[in-house]
């Protein structure tokens, strides 16, 4: 209870100390007194600018003299393949890993290590026996077996 007491008169006496946070503002000062720019009209004209941004008005605008910008997309679009999963027509870009192929069109292909390494991934492709994890999709026709 005796620090209780004590903290208790260590705040009112901190507040006692502060006495003239309690007490009015006098009458001319502190609220009722007039702004800055109310006072020195002369300085509202004269703004203080760092002018950080205006240096860099110009800089990000287009060069005129480079002639018409072209897109910086692929050129012509994308090179679509004919490719088929288990006798199933699906969406593939040329050079694009058979896993990302597969998953889109929700095959089930078992891996493991997605390294390379382990072979539990290996599917038909064209005729040939093909890492999943490795393989990408060829230009033209391609067709993918599961094993």
């Amino acid at each position: 209870m005796s620090r209780l007491a004590f903290a208790l008169a260590l705040v009112s006496l901190f507040f006692v100390a502060r006495g003239s946070a309690f007490v009015p503002a006098a009458k001319g000062t502190c609220l009722n007194s007039p702004t800055r720019s109310q006072q020195y009209p002369e300085r509202r004209a004269q703004r203080s600018s760092l002018n950080i941004f205006g240096n860099l008005k110009g800089a990000f605008a287009n060069d005129d003299s480079l002639g018409k910008a072209d897109n910086a997309g692929l050129k012509g679009g994308p090179n679509f393949s004919q490719t088929t999963i288990n006798g199933k027509p699906v969406k593939a870009v040329a050079n694009q890993k058979v896993s990302q192929v597969a998953a889109a069109a929700r095959v089930k292909i078992t891996y493991s290590c997605k390294k390379g390494d382990c072979g539990t991934c290996e599917v038909m492709m064209n005729g040939r026996i093909v890492k999943a994890c490795q393989a990408k999709i060829t230009s033209g026709k391609c067709d993918i077996n599961t094993l």
